[in-house]
């Protein structure tokens, strides 16, 4: 048997929003821009103490640890695990804390030579050398083949992907100005580690992963649409004029990405602190001075998207006020210049 709740029929009340005078978008924009300089002076301070913990020294341990193949292994790898990005043998996952999923590996040359011993008869000398010999066929994983070995530590961890839920509807939001920038955004299955992407070329396209969890989502595709503002943009922008397109720095294009997402998501009040500083820390390479040199476009694109997200709107959604007085940006979703 269904039951059906009533819901009272007494029609709501909805408060009739003005538009802001120039002096409170101005007063607005200060307030969007002071936020912006707080929260990432807050970013790369939580950046230079990560630099200094001893977490951040098992990081660059764990980093090192991994073998350099030859351009050979190198294109098979990428062609049998197109988002490889930490690869080892059984063996040394199992040295970091890790366990190999045995179903799946990439296979890759050994190198083509053995080691043999020789004794000296008369002096019982021992000397070791090379013989060449066919090349064996070696498995190796992708840490996206692996899982951590329950208890042990995680070195390698510095972005822990988020839990809980988008309480701001960020995802929805966002997409809806990213829609409106012409841009296609869409949900799909992402193999390996990545949780989004952008295109540079071709179809202007937004992609965040299907399988992250709500409040990961939220962060992501606020990371996108800064890669849209800073970069894609700018840079299709350039390619259309003939002009010298800017220059692809991945680091730096990274941590200006991800400290937008940090501010604007702290401004949403969802806090990415797990994710963010190891995000930032790793791609920076713990250069917090870079962090910092990335202030003032960082600033620039996180007090755009917050008047395109229209981030006050989420204390205000429920307010039901008769005067008719209750202020709004004149533009919720600005289209922002390339």
């Amino acid at each position: 048997m269904t039951t059906t709740s009533k819901r009272s029929t007494k029609p709501r009340r909805t408060s009739a929003r003005r538009p802001l005078t120039p002096a409170e978008i101005e007063r607005k924009e200060a307030t969007y821009a002071e936020r912006a300089e707080t929260l990432h002076a807050e970013l790369t301070s939580k950046v230079s103490q990560l630099v200094a913990s001893d977490q951040w020294k098992a990081f660059l341990n764990f980093t090192a640890s991994f073998h350099h193949y030859s351009l050979n292994n190198t294109l098979l790898i990428l062609a049998q695990c197109p988002n490889a990005t930490q690869v080892a043998g059984y063996d040394a996952w199992r040295k970091l804390g890790r366990k190999v999923n045995q179903r799946c590996s990439i296979r890759i040359y050994g190198r083509p030579f053995r080691t043999v011993k020789d004794k000296d008869a008369k002096t019982g000398e021992e000397t070791k050398r090379r013989v060449a010999c066919r090349p064996p066929i070696l498995s190796v994983w992708d840490i996206s083949q692996t899982e951590p070995i329950p208890g042990v530590a995680q070195p390698g961890e510095l972005a822990r992907r988020l839990s809980g839920e988008d309480h701001a509807n960020i995802y929805d939001r966002a997409a809806s100005v990213l829609t409106a920038r012409g841009w296609d955004v869409s949900r799909q299955e992402i193999p390996g580690e990545k949780n989004g992407y952008t295109t540079l070329t071709g179809p202007q396209r937004v992609v965040v992963d299907s399988g992250l969890s709500p409040a990961q989502t939220a962060k992501t595709v606020i990371h996108e649409l800064a890669h849209v503002v800073l970069h894609a943009e700018p840079f299709r922008a350039a390619e259309d004029a003939g002009a010298e397109v800017p220059p692809l720095h991945r680091g730096i294009w990274e941590t200006e990405a991800e400290s937008v997402a940090y501010v604007v998501a702290a401004m949403l009040g969802l806090d990415a602190s797990d994710y963010s500083v190891g995000y930032v820390a790793g791609w920076a390479d713990g250069n917090t001075e870079l962090v910092a040199q990335t202030a003032t476009r960082v600033h620039a694109a996180a007090v755009e998207i917050a008047k395109a997200l229209d981030i006050d709107a989420t204390n205000d959604s429920t307010a039901n006020d008769d005067t008719g007085d209750e202020p709004v940006l004149a533009e919720s979703a600005p289209q922002l210049a390339a």
